[in-house]
């Protein structure tokens, strides 16, 4: 085939959503959209309308926006304007021959709009990255699934490549690394906690191969038979990280965070762990959330003050949040390799 029949490369960067404002109706608007999916809350439908539209997002979205208000910029939701600015910059990166659209899975701008603009460019083939490290159903999986929903439509489907984790990408591991080297140049601190985002274990255990997954020491390492399983890949982002910032096994801890509902998350809780730590002597940690690319709720405001006022209160002395990679220029290389990667 001739250079002239070969048409552009789409690349459609995903991030989760975001409310269009901070308001009380767009908060709940965005959770109800959120939680609705069957991925995220993997209950009876039924049980889960009720449970949504009836409980969760008529009590939850006040004290939501009240966050989220905290959270708010003068560029509005920085989850957002992070992956817009990723997007340009990426398309700088990668030159002419790409096109770069971003979209959201939940709420504006969607991956519908970011689909149709691809196709409005007549890309050959389009490499899709939801921007989540650690493959997930309720993440990864539901963008996969909301693409191939959207795609099965068209008349012509060009050829789509998923890539589907980077949890171990030495790109990714080396942009939240440095990040963290700045922090440790400047003071010293007593140990590192690895705070990713929540799962109930039953989702966790529903996508085993086989029955390999037993929320244990199978996760110790990370292979063929669990490189879908989310506790494994947080395990190994972390090992890989530990291993750039040279610390060892005891100087750091692995946690989980922001749980729902009543349900076993996977564990140990990063809530409960952080308040045992003043009392071993640990007094100055240094916290990383490597579930996340770009800073949003969960970060700056859970893992960056809530978690810090928990952890004074405990007694400790300084906790320090390493910055999300958002759309610094080492991890637009990391991007830009990923996608020639693929």
């Amino acid at each position: 085939m001739s250079k002239k029949n070969i048409g552009k490369i789409g690349v459609l960067l995903v991030n989760l959503g975001t409310p269009d404002t901070a308001e009380t109706p767009d908060v709940r608007k965005y959770l109800r959209e959120f939680l609705m999916d069957r991925r995220v809350i993997d209950i009876n439908p039924v049980g889960r309308f009720f449970l949504i539209n009836g409980v969760i997002a008529p009590f939850r979205a006040p004290k939501s926006a009240k966050v989220y208000k905290e959270l708010w910029t003068e560029r509005g939701s920085p989850l957002l304007y992070h992956g817009i600015d990723l997007k340009e910059k990426l398309q700088v990166a990668l030159g002419d021959n790409y096109h770069v659209a971003f979209g959201m899975r939940y709420q504006s701008p969607s991956i519908q709009s970011a689909l149709e603009e691809l196709r409005d460019k007549s890309v050959d083939r389009i490499i899709v990255l939801p921007l989540f490290p650690q493959y997930a159903a309720a993440s990864t999986g539901s963008v996969q699934d909301k693409v191939m929903e959207i795609v099965k439509e068209w008349w012509v489907i060009p050829s789509i490549n998923f890539i589907s984790s980077f949890c171990d990408d030495p790109g990714f591991i080396n942009a939240f690394a440095e990040l963290g080297k700045q922090h440790m140049a400047q003071d010293t601190y007593d140990h590192v906690i690895f705070s990713y985002h929540g799962l109930p274990e039953r989702q966790v255990l529903k996508g085993s191969d086989k029955g390999y997954c037993k929320l244990g020491t199978c996760c110790n390492s990370y292979n063929k038979r669990n490189k879908y399983c989310y506790r494994a890949a947080c395990f190994a982002t972390s090992r890989l990280l530990a291993e750039q910032l040279g610390i060892s096994e005891d100087q750091y801890t692995v946690t989980f965070q922001s749980r729902l509902l009543k349900d076993p998350w996977l564990q140990p809780y990063t809530d409960e762990v952080l308040k045992t730590l003043p009392a071993k002597g640990i007094k100055k940690v240094l916290a990383f959330s490597p579930a996340f690319v770009a800073d949003c709720l969960e970060t700056t405001i859970e893992v960056g003050e809530e978690f810090k006022e928990m952890f004074e209160h405990a007694g400790g002395e300084k906790w320090q949040l390493v910055e999300s990679l958002n759309s610094n220029d080492t991890w637009v290389e990391a991007v830009k390799s990923l996608v020639l990667e693929n």
